[in-house]
């Protein structure tokens, strides 16, 4: 990745600011050595003749006007801010911050993390924080996939910004967000090509995009292998263990029961466990399940669950490998999508021949 580009300095007479890639280039050594070696970083192993060279190509350079080691971190070179709106309600946002760390600490950069929960009073200051620190690009970050309206302090900002899980409607800024029709098509299609040719769904909340695209998606693979959609076999929940649970009954309440259940997310599908353990049935002898998102619950539920990995990591490391182009007024940019894998494991199996009997011996529905 190139340099994310720094704000232009309207004092247009000052001298370029010296990077710790041109201390690496002269010192002979990496980035993150330079790093280490300037950042006094425990723990180490640097060859004390490195320290020597880095700390000379620093001086002869004049890094931060030679007074390196009083630099506050506001003076560090290439570094990147990260706003996002939520932190503490789900892994996504973790999971992409990670992404985007390992990403910018391969190439010497520092990322600088925010919270800003989309109020309108404090999300203006925490952002006024990051580029007071002396960020040279931006990261802008939503929880849930959305269309967004950006305020105009970030609109005017002369940095390099990306925008994570969201988008705006005139494409100015690229983003990069999952892939989730694909996702939820790729999902029922593994169904279907284990036989299951009647298929439930439990749903997230239904005003959420990524529960519109999931469903779309379920509804796609079910018109592509000519099996009529039945509204019946859709259940809206919320995301929650305790949803997946109701809808599951819900569906195995019907005259004709599914073969197969897709829980839109993990959550959802360990309630639905719950469910047909409770009703007598297996997995995925008598009931086959797919869930999405692959949270680390779902390698440890029995039978490990099948599902789809939501690309929050990568788009973190794709944020950062696309902050090396200045946004420029008027230009369109592509919304990039992510694929959402799938993670197969135990959980789906052939249905029986005569599905219909699986549910006798079950207990009713509580």
């Amino acid at each position: 990745m190139r340099k994310p580009k720094t704000r232009k300095n309207p004092e247009m007479d000052k001298p370029a600011r010296v990077t710790m890639m041109d201390i690496a280039a002269a010192a002979g050594c990496s980035q993150a050595a330079v790093s280490f070696v300037l950042n006094d970083t425990p723990g180490t192993r640097i060859s004390q003749q490195t320290r020597d060279r880095v700390l000379e190509a620093a001086r002869a350079l004049g890094y931060m006007g030679t007074s390196y080691m009083k630099a506050s971190y506001s003076g560090l070179d290439n570094v990147i801010g990260f706003a996002v709106d939520q932190l503490a309600t789900s892994p996504e946002a973790i999971v992409a911050i990670e992404g985007a760390r390992q990403a910018s600490w391969n190439t010497g950069n520092v990322l600088l993390v925010t919270q800003t929960l989309g109020d309108p009073v404090m999300e203006p200051k925490a952002i006024k924080a990051l580029t007071n620190g002396g960020i040279s690009a931006l990261i802008y970050m939503t929880i849930y996939t959305r269309e967004v309206k950006l305020p105009s302090y970030v609109c005017e900002l002369n940095i390099p910004t990306v925008l994570l899980n969201c988008y705006t409607a005139d494409h100015a800024f690229p983003a990069v967000v999952p892939s989730e029709i694909a996702g939820g098509q790729s999902s029922t299609r593994h169904l279907i090509t284990h036989g299951h040719h009647r298929i439930g769904t439990i749903t997230g909340e239904i005003w959420m995009q990524a529960a519109q695209d999931r469903l779309t998606g379920y509804r796609r693979a079910l018109a592509t292998a000519d099996i009529p959609f039945d509204p019946e076999l859709v259940v809206e929940g919320d995301w929650s263990a305790g949803a997946g649970y109701s809808a599951t009954m819900q569906l195995l309440a019907l005259q004709e029961p599914p073969t197969a259940i897709f829980c839109q997310n993990d959550r959802t599908a360990v309630g639905c466990y719950e469910a047909l353990k409770d009703a007598g049935l297996r997995i995925p002898q008598d009931m086959s399940v797919v869930g999405y998102d692959d949270e680390e619950i779902s390698r440890h539920l029995v039978p490990a669950l099948t599902t789809s990995v939501l690309p929050h990591l990568a788009m973190g490391q794709w944020a950062i490998e696309h902050l090396n182009l200045q946004t420029m007024p008027g230009k369109r940019y592509p919304i990039t999508k992510l694929e959402c894998s799938l993670v197969n494991r135990h959980s789906v199996a052939a249905p029986r021949a005569k599905a219909r009997h699986i549910f006798d011996g079950a207990q009713a529905p509580r």
